[in-house]
């Protein structure tokens, strides 16, 4: 494994990797709407926050499969989304000063992202114990099976 994915297998690194991925994008959203080249919604930073929220969902389930420990590594996942989840709104606010109540239906966006992770995490985690158990089965246990005589 490369040292790169070898450093963002871990969700706190995904976690902040992700972190900063938002505050760049509302950086640049700030800068844009400053220097008057076009106007920025007062959402983007709300939309900004909730893509890269499901952008880390993805990676973060997809990474689950490649960890050592997937109960830690799930501990460390959770733990990453909801600092995350948190760092992100309060970045879109401490921005262009909306919160999220006024910002509509991104409120629900966070809460579909936050359950859909919650999920997608635990299909990943399920498939990982059921491919875990048939190889168990196939290499060390093999059915002897019968066969039309």
């Amino acid at each position: 494994m490369s040292t790169f994915a070898s450093k963002t297998s871990n969700p706190i690194i995904q976690a902040l990797l992700t972190l900063a991925g938002v505050l760049v994008f509302i950086l640049l959203s700030r800068l844009v709407a400053l220097t008057g080249l076009t106007t920025v919604s007062e959402r983007f930073p709300w939309l900004t926050a909730a893509s890269f929220l499901l952008l880390f969902s993805l990676f973060n389930a997809v990474g689950s499969i490649f960890a050592t420990s997937s109960t830690r590594y799930w501990q460390l996942s959770i733990y990453s989304f909801i600092g995350l989840a948190f760092s992100s709104a309060l970045l879109s606010y401490l921005f262009f000063s909306l919160s999220i109540s006024e910002a509509g239906s991104y409120r629900w966006s966070f809460f579909v992202v936050t359950f859909g992770y919650l999920g997608l995490i635990a299909i990943m985690n399920v498939a990982r114990v059921i491919v875990n158990f048939a190889q168990r089965e196939e290499w060390n246990h093999p059915r002897i099976r019968q066969g039309k005589r």
